[in-house]
Protein backbone atom coordinates (compact mmCIF):
# COMPACT_ATOMS: atom_id res chain seq x y z
CA UNK A 1 0.00 0.00 0.00
CA UNK A 2 1.14 3.72 -0.64
CA UNK A 3 0.77 5.74 2.34
CA UNK A 4 0.82 8.59 0.98
CA UNK A 5 -2.74 10.43 1.24
CA UNK A 6 -4.01 6.77 2.51
CA UNK A 7 -6.70 6.69 5.57
CA UNK A 8 -5.59 5.66 9.12
CA UNK A 9 -7.51 5.09 12.23
CA UNK A 10 -5.84 4.34 15.22
CA UNK A 11 -7.28 3.83 18.49
CA UNK A 12 -5.31 4.50 21.92
CA UNK A 13 -3.38 7.64 19.80
CA UNK A 14 -2.72 9.21 22.87
CA UNK A 15 0.68 7.78 23.74
CA UNK A 16 3.12 4.86 23.47
CA UNK A 17 2.74 2.42 20.51
CA UNK A 18 -0.51 4.56 19.34
CA UNK A 19 1.10 8.01 19.42
CA UNK A 20 4.16 6.03 17.39
CA UNK A 21 2.05 4.90 15.19
CA UNK A 22 0.39 7.51 14.59
CA UNK A 23 3.78 10.20 14.33
CA UNK A 24 5.38 7.33 11.52
CA UNK A 25 2.22 7.43 9.17
CA UNK A 26 2.11 10.85 8.93
CA UNK A 27 5.76 11.19 8.29
CA UNK A 28 5.03 9.21 5.33
CA UNK A 29 1.85 11.62 4.43
CA UNK A 30 -0.92 9.87 5.53
CA UNK A 31 -4.02 11.40 6.89
CA UNK A 32 -4.42 9.86 10.79
CA UNK A 33 -7.68 9.79 12.69
CA UNK A 34 -6.72 9.53 16.56
CA UNK A 35 -8.69 7.87 18.86
CA UNK A 36 -8.60 8.07 22.25
CA UNK A 37 -9.32 10.03 25.61
CA UNK A 38 -6.45 12.26 25.59
CA UNK A 39 -4.27 13.97 22.84
CA UNK A 40 -0.85 14.92 22.43
CA UNK A 41 -0.12 15.59 18.31
CA UNK A 42 -0.56 18.42 16.42
CA UNK A 43 -0.62 17.93 12.86
CA UNK A 44 -2.12 19.53 9.79
CA UNK A 45 -3.11 15.92 8.91
CA UNK A 46 -4.14 14.37 12.32
CA UNK A 47 -7.70 14.39 13.47
CA UNK A 48 -8.48 13.57 16.87
CA UNK A 49 -11.73 11.98 17.66
CA UNK A 50 -12.40 11.32 21.47
CA UNK A 51 -13.37 7.90 22.01
CA UNK A 52 -13.33 5.34 24.98
CA UNK A 53 -13.72 2.35 22.34
CA UNK A 54 -15.20 0.16 25.63
CA UNK A 55 -18.52 1.50 24.88
CA UNK A 56 -20.18 0.64 21.42
CA UNK A 57 -22.27 4.12 21.13
CA UNK A 58 -19.24 5.89 21.10
CA UNK A 59 -17.33 3.70 18.77
CA UNK A 60 -20.21 4.11 16.61
CA UNK A 61 -20.24 8.00 16.77
CA UNK A 62 -16.96 8.17 16.45
CA UNK A 63 -16.80 6.46 13.24
CA UNK A 64 -19.88 8.13 11.78
CA UNK A 65 -18.21 11.91 12.63
CA UNK A 66 -15.05 10.01 10.45
CA UNK A 67 -17.26 8.67 7.58
CA UNK A 68 -18.52 12.35 7.40
CA UNK A 69 -15.23 13.98 6.34
CA UNK A 70 -13.87 10.99 4.61
CA UNK A 71 -14.72 8.65 1.47
CA UNK A 72 -12.30 5.58 2.61
CA UNK A 73 -10.17 4.34 5.63
CA UNK A 74 -7.56 2.30 4.08
CA UNK A 75 -6.38 1.24 7.59
CA UNK A 76 -7.09 0.43 10.87
CA UNK A 77 -4.93 0.16 13.93
CA UNK A 78 -6.43 -1.45 16.63
CA UNK A 79 -4.05 -0.53 19.67
CA UNK A 80 -5.73 0.54 22.57
CA UNK A 81 -5.14 -1.74 25.36
CA UNK A 82 -4.28 -2.45 29.19
CA UNK A 83 -2.98 -4.93 31.35
CA UNK A 84 -3.65 -5.53 35.52
CA UNK A 85 -1.07 -8.06 36.84
CA UNK A 86 -1.91 -10.56 39.72
CA UNK A 87 -3.27 -13.67 40.96
CA UNK A 88 -6.32 -14.88 39.24
CA UNK A 89 -8.53 -14.97 42.11
CA UNK A 90 -7.51 -11.81 43.37
CA UNK A 91 -7.87 -9.85 40.53
CA UNK A 92 -11.24 -7.00 40.73
CA UNK A 93 -13.68 -8.09 38.92
CA UNK A 94 -13.36 -4.44 37.64
CA UNK A 95 -9.86 -5.29 36.37
CA UNK A 96 -11.05 -8.23 34.64
CA UNK A 97 -13.94 -6.17 33.16
CA UNK A 98 -11.94 -3.26 32.02
CA UNK A 99 -9.37 -5.47 30.21
CA UNK A 100 -11.98 -7.75 28.29
CA UNK A 101 -14.11 -4.75 27.47
CA UNK A 102 -10.64 -2.60 25.80
CA UNK A 103 -8.93 -5.46 24.72
CA UNK A 104 -11.32 -7.79 22.74
CA UNK A 105 -14.79 -6.00 22.56
CA UNK A 106 -13.09 -2.82 21.16
CA UNK A 107 -11.18 -4.31 18.58
CA UNK A 108 -14.25 -6.23 17.86
CA UNK A 109 -16.59 -2.76 17.53
CA UNK A 110 -13.86 -1.14 15.41
CA UNK A 111 -13.56 -3.47 12.96
CA UNK A 112 -16.73 -4.14 12.43
CA UNK A 113 -17.03 -0.08 11.73
CA UNK A 114 -14.30 -0.69 9.03
CA UNK A 115 -15.65 -3.69 7.56
CA UNK A 116 -18.59 -2.44 5.31
CA UNK A 117 -16.74 0.29 3.87
CA UNK A 118 -13.39 -2.04 3.21
CA UNK A 119 -15.40 -4.36 1.41
CA UNK A 120 -17.42 -1.96 -0.75
CA UNK A 121 -14.02 -0.24 -1.78
CA UNK A 122 -12.02 -3.83 -1.93
CA UNK A 123 -9.19 -2.94 -0.13
CA UNK A 124 -7.72 -2.23 3.06
CA UNK A 125 -5.65 -3.54 6.11
CA UNK A 126 -6.70 -3.93 9.98
CA UNK A 127 -4.08 -3.98 12.38
CA UNK A 128 -4.22 -6.19 15.76
CA UNK A 129 -2.21 -5.16 18.66
CA UNK A 130 -1.85 -8.53 20.80
CA UNK A 131 0.82 -8.98 22.75
CA UNK A 132 3.15 -12.51 23.45
CA UNK A 133 0.90 -13.16 26.00
CA UNK A 134 -1.04 -14.32 23.06
CA UNK A 135 1.17 -16.90 22.36
CA UNK A 136 1.89 -18.50 25.56
CA UNK A 137 0.30 -18.60 29.08
CA UNK A 138 2.39 -16.60 32.20
CA UNK A 139 1.93 -16.95 35.78
CA UNK A 140 -0.22 -13.69 37.34
CA UNK A 141 -1.21 -12.44 34.14
CA UNK A 142 -4.46 -15.11 33.33
CA UNK A 143 -6.89 -12.70 32.15
CA UNK A 144 -4.47 -10.25 30.41
CA UNK A 145 -3.56 -13.78 28.76
CA UNK A 146 -7.51 -14.48 27.76
CA UNK A 147 -7.75 -11.01 26.33
CA UNK A 148 -4.73 -11.49 23.95
CA UNK A 149 -5.61 -14.82 23.01
CA UNK A 150 -8.41 -13.69 22.09
CA UNK A 151 -7.37 -10.76 20.02
CA UNK A 152 -5.44 -13.64 18.37
CA UNK A 153 -8.02 -15.89 17.74
CA UNK A 154 -10.68 -12.81 16.08
CA UNK A 155 -7.60 -12.11 13.97
CA UNK A 156 -7.10 -15.20 12.70
CA UNK A 157 -10.43 -15.97 12.07
CA UNK A 158 -11.06 -11.99 10.10
CA UNK A 159 -7.86 -12.68 7.66
CA UNK A 160 -9.56 -15.75 6.08
CA UNK A 161 -12.94 -14.36 6.17
CA UNK A 162 -12.06 -11.11 4.36
CA UNK A 163 -8.76 -12.07 2.08
CA UNK A 164 -11.17 -12.86 -0.90
CA UNK A 165 -12.36 -8.77 -0.65
CA UNK A 166 -8.59 -8.16 -0.93
CA UNK A 167 -8.70 -6.71 3.02
CA UNK A 168 -5.38 -8.00 5.23
CA UNK A 169 -5.20 -8.70 8.57
CA UNK A 170 -2.32 -8.56 10.50
CA UNK A 171 -1.68 -9.42 14.21
CA UNK A 172 1.29 -8.23 15.83
CA UNK A 173 2.63 -10.01 19.03
CA UNK A 174 4.88 -7.04 21.07
CA UNK A 175 7.12 -8.70 24.06
CA UNK A 176 7.96 -5.81 26.46
CA UNK A 177 7.69 -2.20 25.31
CA UNK A 178 8.98 0.61 27.19
CA UNK A 179 5.37 2.57 27.64
CA UNK A 180 3.05 3.22 31.14
CA UNK A 181 1.89 -0.42 30.09
CA UNK A 182 3.22 -1.45 33.23
CA UNK A 183 1.81 1.14 35.44
CA UNK A 184 -0.54 -1.55 37.09
CA UNK A 185 2.47 -3.11 37.72
CA UNK A 186 4.40 -2.97 40.75
CA UNK A 187 7.38 -5.47 40.08
CA UNK A 188 7.70 -4.12 36.40
CA UNK A 189 9.23 -1.04 35.94
CA UNK A 190 9.92 0.06 32.53
CA UNK A 191 13.52 -0.10 31.11
CA UNK A 192 15.89 0.61 27.88
CA UNK A 193 16.23 -2.92 27.13
CA UNK A 194 12.24 -3.25 26.57
CA UNK A 195 11.04 -2.62 22.60
CA UNK A 196 10.25 1.13 22.34
CA UNK A 197 7.62 2.20 20.87
CA UNK A 198 8.90 3.16 17.57
CA UNK A 199 10.42 0.09 16.92
CA UNK A 200 6.78 -1.70 16.65
CA UNK A 201 5.72 1.43 14.46
CA UNK A 202 8.22 1.10 12.44
CA UNK A 203 7.31 -2.85 12.05
CA UNK A 204 3.77 -1.44 11.46
CA UNK A 205 4.93 0.50 8.51
CA UNK A 206 6.49 -2.26 6.86
CA UNK A 207 3.58 -4.45 6.72
CA UNK A 208 1.52 -1.62 5.36
CA UNK A 209 4.29 -1.02 2.60
CA UNK A 210 4.35 -4.51 1.29
CA UNK A 211 2.73 -4.99 -2.04
CA UNK A 212 -0.67 -6.16 -2.48
CA UNK A 213 0.03 -9.82 -2.77
CA UNK A 214 2.30 -9.98 -0.09
CA UNK A 215 0.37 -10.97 3.06
CA UNK A 216 1.84 -10.72 6.73
CA UNK A 217 -0.64 -12.50 9.35
CA UNK A 218 1.26 -12.70 12.17
CA UNK A 219 4.25 -10.44 13.65
CA UNK A 220 6.02 -11.53 16.68
CA UNK A 221 8.36 -8.91 18.05
CA UNK A 222 10.64 -9.43 21.24
CA UNK A 223 13.66 -7.62 22.53
CA UNK A 224 16.93 -9.31 21.84
CA UNK A 225 17.99 -9.14 25.70
CA UNK A 226 14.58 -7.81 27.90
CA UNK A 227 16.97 -8.07 31.15
CA UNK A 228 19.98 -6.70 29.50
CA UNK A 229 23.25 -8.00 29.69
CA UNK A 230 24.18 -10.82 31.80
CA UNK A 231 27.30 -11.87 32.95
CA UNK A 232 28.85 -14.48 30.81
CA UNK A 233 29.37 -17.82 32.41
CA UNK A 234 32.60 -18.98 32.71
CA UNK A 235 34.40 -22.73 32.40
Amino acid sequence: MKLLKSIAVITGVSKGIGYATASALLQKGAIVYGLGRHNHIVHPNFIFVPCDVRNPNEVHQAFAQIKSTTAAIDILVNNAGLGYFGMLEEMPQTEITEMMETNVNGTIYCCREVLPLMKAQEKGHIINIASTAALEGMPQVAAYCASKWAVKGLSESLFREVRDFNIKVTCIYPGSVKTDFFRNSPNIKPHDYMLMPEDIATNIVHALEMPDNFHTVNLEIRPLRPKGPQPQKTK
